[in-house]
């Protein structure tokens, strides 16, 4: 990447493959981004860079970049492949980190050490964020190679599908009370669902809903 690549990216502001970062804070807040965006559709964070698009600099390249090192394989859970770059800009350099779309989701953030109080993030708009049950359980089959799912129909299923022809969408908690099951199983089976190409998984801000593909 060459300096007018660069300039180009920042000026396209934060969004959902682009995240700045004035100077690192912590390994554990670098390691939660990277982790969102090998959740999600691969993005890069840039290091140097103001919220503001001001580029700033940093002060050492090799602090940097072990630091980074440090979060990608003591703070994700699996550890987290990059690529990174130094790119001189405007009497500065600016540290790209570039994260592609993970083959190994979903990938946690480690609190702590302890593994049991991971949390699984995904990149949202210009955010990241915790996903969800229904998301993560998605993830995990986001590189599946094997053969689609196959489902049967039961009589919650029937009740799903007619209700969404009817009134467009249905969260997990709406699917419990429609059929008075666990949310669990209600949760279960809607993955299930999308999974089988049945229905469409979406998120809209903090509320998160299914409706027919």
């Amino acid at each position: 990447m060459n300096a007018a690549e660069l300039c180009k990216l920042i000026e396209e502001g934060e969004g959902a493959a682009i995240e700045f970062k004035r100077k690192f804070s912590s390994p554990k807040k670098i390691a939660k981004e990277m982790i969102a965006f090998a959740n999600s559709k691969g993005g890069s964070i840039l290091f140097g860079v103001d919220d503001n698009r001001k580029i700033v600099g940093i002060e050492s390249e090799k602090s940097e970049l072990e630091l980074i090192d440090t979060a990608a394989r003591f703070f994700c859970e699996p550890e987290i492949h990059y690529r990174t770059e130094i790119v001189p800009i405007k009497n500065s350099d600016v540290v790209v980190i570039q994260i592609p779309e993970s083959k190994t989701k979903p990938h946690k953030l480690i609190d702590d050490g302890d593994k049991d109080t991971s949390r699984v993030y995904i990149r949202y708009n210009d955010k990241s964020v915790i996903a969800s049950k229904e998301t993560v359980n998605l993830l995990k089959h986001s590189y599946n190679n094997d053969t689609p799912l196959v489902i049967s129909l039961g009589d919650n299923e029937k009740a799903l599908l007619t209700f969404l022809e009817e009134n467009g969408q249905i969260t997990v908690k709406g699917f419990k009370k429609l059929t008075n099951i666990s949310e669990r199983r209600a949760s279960r089976l809607l993955v299930n669902l999308v999974r089988a190409g049945v229905i469409r998984h979406h998120r809209i801000n903090n509320s998160e809903f299914f409706t027919l593909i």
